[in-house]
């Protein structure tokens, strides 16, 4: 499907789900009977339930547009309860009412609307097939979980499918233009969307439990207000992690503004980072911090004399006291953003030298925090490999050969050892900066072409770091 142009996507999406919807009007469906008894109370009120979550939920998300299908439980309740056409009108109301983010409006809505339903359809004739209305019927827990299994794996597959192997972009955001994600993405996207489905499911799976129970409809109610609260706490942080990002990258941004011959080195820095947190086991709290570490471990450059960053001669002592003066600058500017942590200190330390020669401090050894050794090896790594106002980029192998050369005296043998094991097993898809041309994935098999000479140091020229 991804091959086809996005409005013929939008149009056959479209009519699939109006197809869908026909037994409703009496008009019956190649093994699906019309039914002259629609269950109209259930479908208003789970339709109405739906509707009122997406809405709270588009209320709540204040840091962007509403990413739509939020509540699943409720969707996946009907499709447990409802017959097919009945399941697949629910998600209806709730998509199309929804505020849309970009325009086009109706369109995007219709594709939102249209996935949904062609979702919650095939859920429920999943669910249907595999006997899972008479389980919860019979409240046969057993045979209602293996059904609502089988549910939710179509519902992943329907979305995944019409995602196109990516999660759908926000406000039910169609395709622009032919989508290029390939088997391997959309299986990946369908393994990581199972699980978060799965607790979807078993909430609505209690849903119609409960439903079907002496108890009836309002107790299926009570199964949300768990659900409700981890929305909320899951909204909070998706809100706390959206700000923290905003922080980051206008921060950047700034830098790259200021230096345009490093543009692209602050995320470049940020990924090694995290490649050599990864190569050490470092829980996922750490490698999320140290790429943070390496993304700003240049902001200080917003203090310094854009002439000197891109100065082409030699720096005179005076200059180079300046430039080494931008950790400190850094540090002073960040040090007041708490959720960087550890962070803070790379952004001050990462110019330190394990034999105590760096700056700005002369610290050596176990003095430097390891966040500053993890980034001061990921930075010496993109310079070199990077083109610069006063140097070329040079090839991978060559770069990771320079590291090892000044293991145990710039830079800490484990961390280029990290780096130098991460590359070689995910190999280096860099984008080399200063006249914005790109490379193509480089590993450690990169010939060694265009050398006439032996490797410059690290720190650049007049040994002046950038």
């Amino acid at each position: 499907m991804e091959a086809l142009p996005a409005q013929a996507r939008v149009t056959g999406v479209t009519l699939s789900a109006l197809l869908c919807l026909l037994p409703l009007l009496g008009v019956p469906l190649p093994g699906i009977p019309a039914d002259d008894h629609v269950p109209w109370w259930p479908v208003v009120l789970l339709a109405a339930l739906y509707a009122g979550c997406e809405r709270l939920a588009a209320s709540r998300l204040v840091t962007g547009p509403h990413p739509g299908g939020t509540f699943h439980p409720v969707l996946l309740a009907a499709a447990f309860l409802l017959p097919p056409y009945a399941a697949a009108l629910v998600a209806l109301p709730g998509a199309l009412l929804l505020p849309v983010g970009q325009r086009p409006y109706a369109v995007r809505g219709l594709w939102r609307a249209g996935r949904l339903v062609l979702a919650v359809w095939a859920a429920s004739l999943a669910h249907l097939a595999a006997g899972g209305r008479a389980a919860v019927a019979d409240c046969d827990v057993p045979r209602a979980l293996v059904a609502a299994g089988a549910a939710v794996v179509a519902f992943c597959l329907v979305l995944t499918l019409l995602d196109g192997g990516v999660p759908a972009p926000a406000s039910g955001a169609l395709p622009r233009g032919r989508r290029t994600a390939g088997p391997a993405a959309r299986w990946r996207h369908f393994l990581r969307s199972l699980a978060p489905l799965g607790v979807h499911g078993l909430a609505g799976l209690m849903m119609a439990l409960l439903w079907r129970s002496t108890y009836g409809p309002v107790a299926a109610l009570f199964v949300l207000l768990p659900m409700g609260v981890s929305w909320w706490a899951f909204a909070q942080y998706h809100r706390e992690r959206a700000a923290h990002q905003a922080t980051i990258r206008a921060l950047v941004q700034a830098v790259d503004i200021k230096d345009g011959y490093t543009r692209g080195h602050s995320e470049r820095v940020g990924r090694a980072s995290m490649m050599i947190a990864r190569e050490l086991g470092l829980d996922d709290a750490r490698v999320e911090v140290l790429r943070f570490a390496g993304i700003l471990h240049d902001v200080g450059k917003l203090g310094v004399p854009t002439r000197l960053l891109t100065k082409d001669g030699p720096l005179t002592p005076e200059e180079r006291r300046v430039i080494e003066l931008h950790p400190e600058y850094g540090h002073e500017m960040v040090r007041g953003i708490s959720f960087l942590g550890e962070a803070r200190a790379a952004v001050l330390h990462h110019h330190e030298r394990l034999d105590g020669s760096g700056y700005p401090y002369g610290l050596a050894g176990a003095q430097i925090p390891e966040s500053a050794r993890v980034v001061a090896v990921a930075d010496a790594f993109d310079a070199m490999t990077s083109n610069r106002s006063y140097s070329r980029a040079r090839p991978v192998p060559v770069a990771l050969e320079e590291l090892r050369r000044c293991a145990g005296t710039h830079f800490d043998p484990r961390m280029v050892g990290a780096l130098v094991r991460a590359i070689g097993r995910a190999g280096w898809h860099p984008a080399v900066t200063a006249d914005e041309a790109r490379t193509t994935a480089v590993g450690l098999a990169t010939p060694v072409t265009g050398r006439t000479g032996p490797a410059a140091p690290v720190t650049g020229r007049s040994g002046a770091p950038r």
